[in-house]
């Protein structure tokens, strides 16, 4: 996980640009308004929040820049303060930039810190602003107070508390500075109230360096070198590519690199925009749930090129044992991900937008016809043990694949795919296509179920030129379900599919595999989910049988706005293939004997 940057601890301290009250000509303003203004400065136009007490001066100032000749910014009202985490999340990862959220003191601020953890693992950039009890009171265990620079700091980029109104312009720059730089990642800003409300004399500050923080490494070229000198040679390459290509922008940089030196290429569940799912050299997504082929192949090549991403365990298997026979070269912005789960022959640290084409060059024009067709074999097994039953059967309840991909072939790989987490996210990950960049927005490394609806929301507003499509369980659904209040009152075009199972599907999963059958607490008892959506006005309709599919598909997508459409699921459906827990990655299952 990337280093986090914590340089106050919460205690106060003078900026290197801060401003003596009074000095100059400026007009004096709140610290509110500073606010205001230093997000003006970082480009900002949609900010996802939920007012409260301690923010309330905040939201005073916000109220004039939302409306009239000063309008700058969409304040989009969530219903829950994590969803305003979730959202910032969703906007950031269509848009490419730094989502901004809005919230108060105490249980607002900790609402928020799933969504901060969420953004650390996947490397989101994020800002939260909270408002805080007054100076005067810090430690009193005031009304609402809470330490959230100290919950924040192992979660997070860098956490500080703004104790000064002069410190606004300064502490805003430098937070946005480090969300979007180097591997991105969340930044949290603790905004005592008498600094909103205590007045200062206005200057903007540009921060673009922070002592000790290195965004990006220089390269090294011995070590480009020695990449380019194991690729050339080897006869067995393969490529894993994580979301660090998106995050970097280097997406035609690496086709450029791969298609060079003839290299087929899996991708990780967050990188699997990175290269279109009809690229001739994709070979599938990794990982517990990814595609055979890869997977068994990982434990076949001699040189693996890992590029821009952090050999999770739900990729690797068991670590012991995994790709003992190649040698590893691994693309990294960030030095702490290098020899941290696997280790690498040649490690290449830096951007990869600079680094893949730094490789490319020393490539030789090279072909491997025969390592390539050896894939075959096992799309071939996957096919038929796995594709065809899951999305085209013949009979029976429907299964979440089929309804996947029904979506993404009326979609022609061109919507962006959110997923909750579960078995609706595995299914939608294998079986969605993907023709354009950032296009996958679902919760990686921390999981968090209930993330699918607010994220969606997020993610029209980074991307409201394009097509949302938010598949979630009922179980996540559940998590979340008040945000349909927020899709109501925005009108929000997220195309919401329902797969309701009436399980937490891959819990139950789990527990028939490997705990003799015992549901405990996995059956769910659900709502009616046509009266919730009358309820807030938004269009419904249900899936029972195999042949309303394609109907209400393309009702769902031609209606205006957000639409749900609600799926009946075979309730024992599982997500195959699947590598146990504890297993190495070529002990990969097409079946379950249970």
């Amino acid at each position: 996980m990337n280093t986090t940057i914590n340089d106050n601890q919460g205690k106060s301290i003078s900026s290197p640009l801060s401003l003596g009250e009074g000095q100059g000509d400026e007009a004096f303003i709140t610290g509110a308004e500073a606010l205001m203004k230093a997000l003006q400065e970082e480009g900002v136009k949609t900010i996802f929040g939920y007012p409260g007490g301690s923010i309330m001066p905040v939201f005073d100032a916000l109220y004039d820049y939302t409306r009239g000749e000063k309008k700058a910014f969409d304040h989009i009202l969530v219903r829950h303060e994590q969803a305003a985490a979730h959202a910032a999340q969703g906007y950031a990862r269509v848009s490419g930039e730094v989502g901004v959220c809005l919230v108060t003191s105490g249980p607002g601020a900790t609402n928020t810190m799933t969504g901060v953890a969420d953004a650390m693992m996947d490397s989101t950039p994020i800002v939260v602003i909270a408002g805080q009890v007054g100076t005067s009171v810090l430690g009193t265990d005031a009304f609402q107070e809470v330490d959230l620079v100290g919950l924040a700091q192992p979660i997070s980029k860098w956490s500080y508390q703004i104790r000064r109104p002069e410190d606004v312009a300064w502490a805003v720059s430098k937070a946005f500075y480090i969300a979007r730089t180097g591997r991105p990642g969340p930044v949290v800003l603790d905004f005592p109230k008498n600094a909103q409300t205590h007045t200062t004399a206005w200057k903007p500050a540009r921060v673009d360096f922070v002592r000790s923080y290195v965004p990006y490494p220089k390269l090294d070229d011995s070590c480009v070198a020695a990449a380019a000198e194991l690729i050339n040679k080897a006869e067995k390459p393969l490529a894993l590519i994580g979301q660090g290509v998106e995050l970097a922008g280097a997406q035609n940089e690496l086709i450029e690199f791969l298609e060079k030196a003839d290299i087929p290429a899996a991708r990780t569940l967050l990188g699997l925009s990175a290269l279109p799912s009809n690229h001739p050299l994709n070979m599938g997504m990794l990982g517990m749930h990814g595609n055979y082929g890869p997977n068994i192949k990982e434990q076949e090549c001699d040189v693996l090129i890992a590029v821009g991403m952090r050999f999770s365990d739900r990729v690797t298997g068991l670590p012991s044992t995994y790709a003992k026979q190649a040698k590893v070269i691994h693309l990294d912005i960030d030095l702490a991900e290098i020899n941290k789960c696997v280790r690498a022959d040649v490690p290449v640290v830096g951007d990869c937008k600079v680094s893949l084409p730094a490789i490319t060059r020393l490539l030789k024009k090279n072909t491997h016809k025969e390592w390539k067709e050896s894939f075959a074999h096992y799309e071939e097994q996957e096919q038929e043990n796995v594709i065809v039953p899951a999305i085209h059967p013949s009979e029976g309840p429907l299964l979440m694949g089929e309804v996947v991909h029904a979506v993404a072939e009326a979609t022609k790989g061109e919507a962006v795919l959110v997923t909750d987490v579960g078995q609706n996210q595995m299914f939608a990950a294998r079986y969605f296509q993907y023709h354009r960049k950032r296009s996958v927005v679902t919760s990686g490394g921390l999981g968090t179920m209930g993330f699918a609806l607010p994220a969606a929301v997020g993610a029209t507003f980074g991307a409201p030129e394009r097509t949302v499509c938010m598949f979630c369980g009922d179980g996540g659904f559940q998590m979340s379900i008040q945000e349909l209040g927020t899709i109501m009152e925005q009108q929000a075009p997220v195309k919401m599919i329902l797969l309701n199972n009436n399980y937490l599907g891959n819990v139950r999963q789990w527990q028939d595999m490997f705990f003799n059958h015992r549901k405990s607490f996995t059956k769910m008892l659900n709502p009616c989910y046509e009266q919730i959506a009358l309820a807030y006005g938004i269009p419904y309709v249900a899936v029972t049988e195999r042949g309303l599919l394609q109907e209400a598909i393309n009702k769902m997508l031609t209606t205006d706005g957000p639409f749900l459409m609600e799926c009946a699921i075979k309730e024992d459906d599982n997500v195959l293939p699947m590598t146990p827990p504890g297993k190495s990655v070529n002990e990969m299952l097409l079946h379950i004997d249970c």
